[in-house]
């Protein structure tokens, strides 16, 4: 996608989501705009048809331009033609992660104040004894609802058949400016914040930020869309013309069938995909597709073998919900880390505890700003000291830990409340877990700081075995020593059979961290395996 790069807004044909939609449906109706994997498959004046449905039945909900509207699905149709239909009409899309339920989920709705929600059947149950703010009516898809909610007017949702086209119309044009979304973040640590975007913001955060991107594309959505990672690439595609896959859910063992079956030429990889990817058993069929550009996020160590392995353009792109995709490399990239040059539009900073430039190379917080009007978020929903606390000083702080050569390039160090200080030294927990994930038999890892009995901190390595793999711990130290400085090196380590995640796939390392050292935990100390620092 070749875009402007400047600092104006874009007009509202240009980013709003309903005159995208409207205009593509009028100039492509019969082109293909999402397949999803194992079920239909829409056009544009298809998925326009069932968007302006949807939105009459949310008109007769009395949802008006400016409304919060909840949407509690996984992927699917339903999930794609409500998030449409909300932002059609001039209504505030608010999506909940689908793994939300207790404490965390009722403070979600006491913050958001929404009134009506759409959400699966089978998830509604959740809602009973906890703190609901201000919802009053749920419509439910995907099965009928429960017989009987308290507080609640619960009735499965049936869309208008016969829609008036006329009457959707807006009180007053929905601007580049308004809100599209509340998305309120995973809270992998302490509670979820509910971050306020505007069009604007996701139109930089997606079809702004990928110049490889053009109208012949196809991007498979694999992760889920209530997550902004998925979002903006569902959004990038929407706003050139180009279409969509969708899985319900990234499935190792389908992703490569997916691919082939729904003609799929980009996609992102977040997280450990990448890596689950290429655990995978060499295949004549790996170079047997049709997928041409892969975005890896965080790029790691497992890039470059994917890109070897299955014969693809590599990219990548560094973002957080609360920004808008200040950073992006490749194709032709390679070094572990890497996010890449700050976009023409964004100001960047590695920063200092003051805010204040640290020289290249020093790792310090990546602070960031935009020219363009509107391309943050807007701030947290009802959380004024929040956002306070993250935009001091003029700029918002991202909480990663950067460094950036002498030629302006950009790379990812860890979370800061990642890392790891141990005998003096930072250990980034980013790079250590790439190392042991690349020791045959191994699925996943993480790296956290446990309490030492001498001073600050020493590693705990939690680690998923392949399916059948049989793992030997001395065997992994020395492989690691071989690799790594000695302070590196875990000193615990703890098989388990799964990592605890949100539902948008984050690792939820406060879990981890709260349980500590368990009885099943391997010392290697007490193995006899000590470590010495080199000459």
């Amino acid at each position: 996608m070749k875009t402007e790069h400047n600092t104006v807004i874009p007009s509202r044909e240009t980013c709003v989501l309903r005159y995208m939609l409207e205009s593509h449906a009028q100039n492509t109706p019969d082109k293909i705009f999402v397949v999803f994997h194992g079920g239909p498959s829409w056009t544009y004046a298809k998925t326009l048809q069932m968007v302006q449905a949807r939105a009459a039945t949310l008109l007769a909900e009395h949802v008006r331009q400016g409304d919060r509207v909840l949407c509690w699905l996984g992927n699917g149709p339903e999930l794609l033609v409500t998030w449409f239909a909300i932002n059609y009409i001039g209504a505030v899309y608010v999506p909940l992660n689908t793994a939300s339920k207790g404490k965390p989920l009722g403070r979600i709705l006491n913050n958001v104040k929404a009134t009506l929600m759409v959400a699966q059947a089978s998830l509604v149950g959740r809602l009973e004894g906890i703190d609901h703010g201000d919802l009053q009516r749920i419509l439910t898809v995907d099965g009928e609802p429960p017989k009987t909610i308290p507080d609640f007017s619960c009735e499965q949702l049936i869309d208008v058949r016969d829609v008036d086209v006329d009457a959707l119309s807006t009180e007053k044009p929905i601007e580049p400016w308004d809100t599209q979304a509340i998305m309120y973040t995973s809270g992998t640590t302490g509670f979820p914040k509910g971050v306020v975007s505007s069009y604007v913001q996701l139109y930089t955060m997606g079809p702004d930020a990928f110049d490889c991107i053009v109208e012949a594309d196809r991007c498979m959505i694999a992760g889920p869309i209530f997550h902004c990672g998925s979002t903006l690439y569902v959004y990038a595609m929407l706003a050139c013309g180009g279409s969509i896959a969708m899985m319900k859910a990234f499935q190792t063992a389908e992703f490569w069938d997916a691919i082939r079956e729904t003609k799929s030429t980009v996609v992102l990889l977040l997280g450990v995909m990448a890596n689950f990817l290429l655990k995978q058993p060499p295949s004549d069929q790996d170079t047997q597709h049709p997928l041409k550009k892969v975005f890896i996020v965080p790029f790691g160590d497992e890039a470059v073998k994917f890109r070897d392995r299955f014969h693809v353009d590599l990219y990548t792109v560094y973002n957080m919900t609360e920004i808008a995709s200040p950073l992006s490399a490749g194709p032709g990239i390679s070094k572990s880390g890497l996010c890449g040059q700050a976009r023409p539009w964004f100001e960047l900073r590695v920063a200092d505890a003051q805010d204040q430039a640290v020289s290249p190379g020093e790792v310090g917080e990546l602070l960031v700003r935009s020219h363009r009007p509107w391309a943050l978020f807007s701030g947290y929903f009802n959380d004024a000291e929040a956002t306070v606390q993250a935009t001091r000083n003029g700029w918002f702080h991202t909480g990663d830990a950067f460094k950036e050569d002498q030629d302006n390039n950009f790379y990812f160090v860890d979370r800061f409340k990642d890392i790891i200080r141990r005998r003096g030294e930072n250990i980034s927990s980013f790079e250590l877990e790439g190392e042991i994930c690349s020791y045959p038999g191994i699925q996943e890892a993480v790296a956290i700081a446990v309490p030492s009995e001498y001073s600050e901190e020493e590693v705990l390595a939690v680690i998923t075995p392949i399916a059948g793999a049989s793992l030997d711990l001395a065997k992994l130290v020395v492989f690691l020593a071989e690799r790594l400085p000695h302070y590196m090196v875990p000193r615990y380590i703890r098989i388990v059979n799964e990592l605890p995640k949100t539902a948008s796939g984050k690792l939820q390392k406060h879990k981890l961290r709260t349980e500590g050292l368990t009885a099943d935990t391997w010392d290697r100390e007490k193995a006899g395996l000590t470590l010495k620092r080199a000459l």
